[in-house]
C-alpha cells in the first residue's frame, strides 16, 4: 500500500513509499483511509523538529488527523462494514499510569504513550489501518470527508472542558469569549462558543478573505490588531497561535475570575519583554486561571462527533479549503493566507 512516511528529526525526508498491508496484530479493525488533515505539528515533523519512529523502524508514517471507512470489523464492536471512523491520536502507555487505566491518556503521568503519526506509531497518511474498536470513533455519515475535522474538534472539545473545570471553581457566569487565531482550531473553538450562546470575539491578523468571513457567518465578531483594543476583559480567552507576545497578552487581558486556555504550542527560546511582577500580580489579586490543553481522550472525540453533527454542513464546508491527492502531498505544504483546513485524500469516499 501507499504510505507517506518520513525520517523523523531528518528534514526533506519525506516520500510516498510502499508499504506491506497492516498485520492483524494491530487489531481486528480494519480501515480504509479516505481522506488526512495537515496541520502545524505535520510541518514541524517534515521540517525534522521532532517526531518519533515506532520501535525498529527508521521511517515514520504520518498523519493523525484522519478519516476511514470500516472495510472488516468483528461482530459485537460496536462497528460494521461502511462506518465512517476517526483513528483516536494518542493511546495509553503500556504500564499504564493511573490517569491511563481510566482512559485518560491525554493527562499520562510517564510520557510512555505513543500518538499515532507523532511518537512512535505510525500514522494515517496510508491507504489502510487496523486498530481495536476502543481506538476509533464513529462519524455521522451525513458529515462525509467533513468527517476530517473530527480529530481538530477534538483538541477544541477537550479545551472548553478544561475551561468549563477551571471556571466552575467558583460561581462563574461567563459572557464573552475572545479567541487569538482563526486557523483550524481557533475557528472550531470560537463555533463551540457561539453554540453555547457566548459573546465571540475572534483576532487574526488578515484583514479581508475567508477567516473574518468565516468568523461573521457564525455571528462572532473578527477584529484585527491587539487583544485588549478589540475586547474588555473578557471572562475567557482560548490562545490558539502559540505566540508568545499573545500568550502574555491574553494574560494581562481576561477578567477577573477569568480562565485563559492555552491550545497553541510555542516555540522554544523566545524572549517577550514583559513586566512579570504586574502580571503575576494581577493573576492572584484578580483569581485567574491560566490552563494548557493539548490532545483528547475519547470523550472529547465523542463530544466533538456532537459539535460537528449539528453545526452547519455549509460552513463546516468552508474549512476545507484545498484536497490534494497522496501522490502530490507537496502542495498541502504550500499554505496560502486563505487555508484554513488542506486535507490529503487518499481514498474514494
Amino acid at each position: 500500500m501507499k504510505a507517506l512516511t518520513v525520517v523523523p528529526k531528518q528534514a526533506s525526508s519525506a516520500r510516498v513509499s510502499d508499504l506491506p498491508d497492516p498485520p492483524e496484530s494491530d487489531g481486528p479493525v480494519l480501515v480504509d483511509v479516505l481522506a488526512v488533515g495537515v496541520c502545524g505539528t505535520d510541518m514541524e515533523i517534515l521540517r525534522g523538529d521532532y517526531g518519533w519512529a515506532p520501535p525498529g523502524q527508521g521511517r515514520l508514517v504520518l498523519g493523525h488527523e484522519s478519516l476511514g471507512r470500516v472495510a472488516e470489523a468483528p461482530a459485537g464492536s460496536g462497528l460494521e462494514p461502511g462506518d465512517l471512523v476517526v483513528g483516536i491520536v494518542r493511546r495509553p502507555d503500556p504500564v499504564p499510569c493511573y490517569s491511563c487505566a481510566v482512559g485518560e491518556w491525554d493527562a499520562c503521568r510517564n510520557g510512555r504513550y505513543v500518538e499515532h503519526g507523532i511518537k512512535e506509531i505510525d500514522g494515517f497518511m496510508r491507504e489502510r489501518w487496523r486498530g481495536a474498536p476502543e481506538a476509533m470513533v464513529k462519524v455521522d455519515s451525513g458529515l462525509g470527508l467533513l468527517g476530517v475535522l473530527l480529530e481538530p474538534a477534538s483538541v477544541v472539545a477537550k479545551a472548553w472542558d478544561v475551561v468549563g473545570r477551571v471556571g466552575h471553581r467558583e460561581s462563574w457566569k461567563p459572557r464573552t469569549v475572545a479567541v487569538l487565531g482563526a486557523g483550524p482550531i481557533g475557528l472550531l473553538a470560537a463555533l463551540v462558543a457561539v453554540e453555547r450562546g457566548y459573546q465571540v470575539h475572534v483576532v487574526d491578523q488578515l484583514q479581508t478573505g475567508l477567516k473574518p468571513d468565516l468568523v461573521r457567518a457564525l455571528g462572532a465578531e473578527y477584529h484585527t490588531g491587539d487583544l485588549a483594543s478589540a475586547v474588555d476583559q473578557p471572562d475567557v480567552v482560548v490562545e490558539c497561535t502559540g505566540v508568545p507576545k499573545l500568550v502574555f497578552d491574553a494574560i494581562s487581558t481576561v477578567g477577573i475570575g477569568g480562565v485563559v486556555c492555552l491550545t497553541g504550542v510555542s516555540p522554544v527560546g523566545s524572549e517577550v519583554d514583559l513586566d512579570g511582577g504586574a502580571l503575576a500580580r494581577s493573576t492572584v489579586l484578580e483569581n485567574k486561571c491560566v490552563v494548557g490543553s493539548v490532545n483528547a481522550n475519547r470523550r472529547h472525540y465523542e463530544a466533538a462527533a456532537k459539535v460537528l453533527e449539528k453545526a452547519d454542513r455549509g460552513w463546516l464546508s468552508r474549512l476545507v479549503t484545498r484536497r490534494v491527492p497522496l501522490e502530490r502531498y507537496a502542495e498541502a505544504l504550500d499554505h496560502g493566507p486563505d487555508d484554513v483546513k488542506v486535507v490529503v485524500e487518499i481514498g474514494a469516499d
